[in-house]
């Protein structure tokens, strides 16, 4: 009688109720995992450049330093940019708020609509009806939350930093030397009982120290493939954002819309959101465009052209410079997107691509044949 726990269907339910109970816990401590996955992510960055610095002996303790001094400083000089012009953003908010009033109600008035509340548009009293108490109470926790979040990720990145050699040892000790010694077991049962005359005692144990080799090898070949993909993903997702940012607010600055550094730096942002990601940083700019020039015209030819330049970058270079391993389905993206976006909010937004690209890489380095068959699902 075939055993219930061989089921394949049973098998399957199983490996469904264990997907939830994951994603439960993965959306319960998200506090804990979004810190610990965002500073993992941090590591495989730095990795060539922290290899280059071991390769010069310098210590650990200094190469940590250095990162956490780089990660400190360009957040800051980021952010620093930034609140500057937004806080320049708010000072020119009266002037924006009469030139959008303007826009509405001639634009109403040329459509020869009657309603009053287009005609006689006035955003002043849409502000007034907004609770601005609820909104400071949310950004002073958002804030707090961000600020814990980021010592924690320091925090998780010093630890992850000294400890991710030690979990390569566990992972060798688990995949390696358990199944040799297992089967080194069955050689040394089979030789006692002659059936294996052939090989001697001291035959057997050279064949142990050679599958021990060859499996070490070949776990270390893996795992140092599982890396470098991952790092390169990470790497160059950040180098084609990074190029974006600077591409729009190049093109922004040369049709003279105001706080280009603002959108560009929502653009680089944005792009690690997939599909919406690119039409919110189009949209966002446009409206500028709009408010500050009051042309639909002009507002229009600024979208065309953010529109081409985020089709060729999405659509032609980034395939090919990722190439088919870490390309991705189109339906397997929207629904990563729709995932981690439920577990973890806007940041499981940002980290969906490259969360599921790691998973498809660490995927497709597996012999199992199920895990093939889902590498091929995640395909582009």
């Amino acid at each position: 009688m075939k055993k219930v726990s061989n089921d394949p269907a049973v098998k399957f339910f199983i490996s469904v109720i264990g997907l939830f109970v994951i994603f439960f816990i993965l959306k319960e401590l998200q506090h804990i995992f979004i810190p610990f996955v965002v500073a993992y992510l941090l590591f495989f960055f730095f990795e060539p450049l922290n290899v280059f610095f071991e390769s010069k002996k310098i210590p650990i303790p200094i190469i940590i330093f250095i990162n956490l001094f780089l990660t400190v400083s360009i957040l800051y000089g980021i952010s620093r940019i930034i609140i500057d012009s937004l806080v320049q953003f708010g000072s020119l908010i009266p002037a924006y708020e009469d030139k959008l009033n303007h826009i509405i109600s001639a634009t109403a008035k040329s459509l020869h609509l009657k309603e009053r509340v287009l005609t006689n548009f006035d955003m002043s009293r849409i502000l007034k009806s907004i609770n601005y108490t609820g909104i400071a109470g949310g950004i002073f926790s958002s804030s707090l939350s961000i600020i814990v979040s980021g010592l924690l990720t320091l925090f998780f990145f010093i630890f992850i930093s000294v400890g991710h050699n030690q979990i390569f040892e566990a992972i060798r000790m688990r995949y390696v030397e358990k199944r040799v010694k297992s089967t080194l077991g069955q050689m040394k049962k089979q030789f006692k009982q002659g059936k294996e005359g052939i090989f001697s005692e001291n035959e057997a144990n050279e064949a142990f120290e050679t599958m021990t080799i060859q499996r070490e090898l070949r776990l270390r070949k893996t795992f140092k493939d599982i890396t470098e993909q991952v790092q390169r993903y990470i790497v160059t997702k950040f180098l084609i954002s990074l190029s974006v940012g600077l591409i729009v607010g190049i093109i922004l600055r040369l049709f003279d819309i105001e706080f280009y550094i603002i959108w560009a730096a929502f653009a680089v942002l944005l792009n690690f959101i997939p599909n919406v990601g690119s039409v919110i940083a189009v949209i966002l700019p446009t409206l500028m465009a709009l408010i500050q020039y009051e042309s639909f015209g002009y507002a229009l030819i600024v979208a065309l052209v953010l529109i081409i330049v985020q089709n060729i970058i999405g659509n032609i270079i980034e395939p090919k410079v990722f190439g088919d391993r870490l390309g991705l389905n189109p339906l397997v993206i929207l629904l990563s997107l729709l995932l981690w976006g439920y577990i973890w909010g806007i940041i499981g937004m940002f980290l969906s691509v490259p969360l599921t690209a790691i998973i498809k890489i660490v995927f497709s380095n597996s012999s199992s044949k199920n895990m093939r068959f889902i590498t091929n699902l995640m395909s582009n």
